[in-house]
């Protein structure tokens, strides 16, 4: 849904306080390659200002294989895992060295977190993060975070060769899972677009009718199919990671706040948006969803999975109503009690996900039952799979 072009920008961002702040690698580096250190130094300047002016800043930052590469002298992409990750370990030195160093020159400290999916599976690790950052933003220091690639491969190797789903998948993803967990007021998406771009006339997903210039859409209400179009087709411009950041801010918004896609490049495009400027594209909050059930429903790393037929589906959807045993067709995986686990429907399609009061060896023999024969089976047990305090509907 395009908003109304009268929304408020200004009066909308005046309140912002915390600020998560994702740099791409377009904006980080040249054509070739080599890092962009004019454009990164006036970047940081701008975040410098901000920080002075009382805002809590957060820079999720891409990059270090990039830099990596260059610094290696290597001009192609490694195809293999591990070149990848050796890239990423070399660079990961230069990209914080020069956060450092440019920061420093404002009189501004830095920290330096790398994560894996692990820190956000967790629910424990994901709250030590939550409680670690904010104590830096106590001591007025700059988080710096980037996803651990020598480690983790969810975001250089894709889903498929990974052969699994991946929590983030991309820095989009997760600075949406950090302004998520942290409650930010504000996502900054920094690219080489200047926002997300319509549907030229006559257009479709396939491609552009024809070649006229087309501006930005300045503001979004709500991110629909019709949106996703926008990302998938229609236009050369930011198409690629369009359609992940257009997923990855319904996640961020859920926590309440604010997002906006801009041209990193842009000269003093941070505070020029923090002023209510109509630059990039601001999407709008929808609504906030409780910190719990964010984690269940995008950070969390299922480990089972349950179908459920057409009535139990409603129920949950609809009358937003606990799992019963009755509704449940059939059980997968090797859960635990208490682990995430993904709800699909009778064609196999997840719409939910919740936190099973049983384990994959106990629930089995109770798999159809009403909550009568739950009561002679489990004793003083739970009746449901899953109370609805535990479920998220995610589709």
């Amino acid at each position: 849904m395009i908003a109304n072009e009268a929304f408020d920008r200004r009066a909308a961002l005046s309140g912002a306080k915390r600020v998560i702040v994702k740099v791409g690698t377009n904006v980080l580096t040249r054509d070739e390659g080599e890092m962009a250190i004019e454009r990164i130094h006036a970047l940081i300047g701008d975040l410098s200002t901000l920080h002075r002016r009382g805002l809590q800043i957060i820079v999720v930052t891409s990059g270090a294989i990039s830099m990596g590469m260059d610094r290696l002298g290597l001009k192609k992409k490694p195809v293999f895992l591990p070149a990848k990750q050796a890239c990423a370990a070399v660079g990961q030195v230069r990209l914080m060295s020069v956060y450092e160093e440019a920061f420093g020159h404002h009189g501004i400290i830095v920290a330096q977190i790398l994560l894996t999916e692990d820190d956000f599976a967790s629910r424990v690790r994901y709250l030590n993060l939550r409680n670690t950052i904010a104590r830096l933003l106590e001591h007025k220091a700059v988080p710096i975070i980037n996803e651990n690639d020598t480690v983790s491969t969810s975001e250089i190797e894709s889903s498929s060769e990974a052969g699994r789903k991946s929590i983030f998948g991309d820095n989009d993803r997760l600075s949406a899972l950090v302004m998520a967990k942290l409650g930010a007021d504000l996502l900054l998406l920094l690219s080489d677009v200047d926002g997300l771009y319509p549907l030229r006339p006559g257009a479709t997903e396939l491609g552009p009718m024809d070649s006229r210039p087309v501006e930005p859409l300045r503001t979004v209400g709500e991110i629909t199919l019709e949106v996703e179009a926008m990302a998938r087709g229609g236009n050369s411009r930011g198409r690629g990671g369009m359609l992940s950041k257009l997923r990855s801010i319904k996640v961020a918004l859920e926590s309440g706040g604010y997002a906006v896609i801009a041209n990193g490049a842009t000269p003093g495009i941070l505070q020029r948006i923090l002023d209510g400027e109509e630059v990039g594209t601001i999407f709008l909050p929808t609504r906030k969803v409780p910190s719990r059930k964010r984690w269940i429903a995008h950070a969390s790393a299922p480990t089972g999975r349950v179908i459920v037929n057409a009535g139990a589906r409603e129920a949950l959807v609809i009358r937003q109503s606990s799992l019963l045993f009755a509704g449940v067709a059939a059980i997968q995986g090797d859960f635990k009690r208490g682990d995430v686990i993904t709800i699909a429907d009778e064609n196999h399609c997840e719409f939910a996900r919740g936190i099973v009061n049983y384990s994959a060896r106990d629930a089995l023999p109770l798999v159809g039952k009403r909550s009568s024969e739950i009561a002679e089976i489990a004793g003083d047990d739970y009746e449901e799979l899953i109370t609805r305090d535990n479920i998220v509907v995610t589709e």
